[in-house]
């Protein structure tokens, strides 16, 4: 017997990168000053996005283990795809920030990949295009939600249901 684990899953890295982009989109820093943000946001980004993977693997399985409407899945599996994307992106940029020192003690002798990996980090941890790749995946995921809210409750469960399924051209 095979078991759709897909709902145990997806809560928690909605919750996790809802809150971490919650967190880069609003000025919190400035409001309570005192909190170790960077710490907070690393932790729930990183969290999150290992379990949008999870998510997404587990997906696969519930498309195969049920025929819901086929428009409505695949437009589900591309915006949980685009915001797991823009999230591991964000996951790279903590990365650099934390390990660029130690790469580019290694690779001092290849200047190409040190410039090409300063640029990345740069772009990847620059506040604005950082916090527009939060803000960006929190569309994503909660429209994934939404559409995922569809497929088990309908249109009733949602008021903006009806409003994203026709902006997105979905017939249900």
């Amino acid at each position: 017997m095979t078991y759709n684990l897909h709902p145990l899953f997806v809560h928690f890295p909605i919750a996790l990168l809802f809150i971490y982009s919650i967190i880069k989109v609003l000025p919190l820093e400035k409001w309570f000053a005192s909190v170790s943000w960077k710490h907070i946001e690393r932790a729930l980004l990183v969290f999150g996005t290992l379990g949008a993977f999870a998510a997404m693997t587990t997906g696969e399985i519930a498309e195969s283990l049920s025929k819901p409407n086929h428009q409505l899945v695949e437009m589900h599996s591309t915006f949980a795809s685009a915001s797991t994307w823009i999230y591991a992106i964000l996951v790279v940029g903590e990365i650099l920030a934390i390990t660029l020192p130690l790469i580019q003690n290694f690779l001092l002798k290849i200047p190409a990949v040190n410039k090409f990996l300063l640029f990345i980090h740069k772009l990847i941890t620059d506040e604005v295009f950082s916090a527009t790749l939060a803000f960006l995946g929190l569309v994503a995921i909660s429209i994934t939600g939404l559409l995922g809210g569809v497929m088990v409750y309908g249109t009733s469960a949602d008021p903006v249901a009806g409003i994203v399924l026709k902006i997105l051209g979905i017939d249900f």
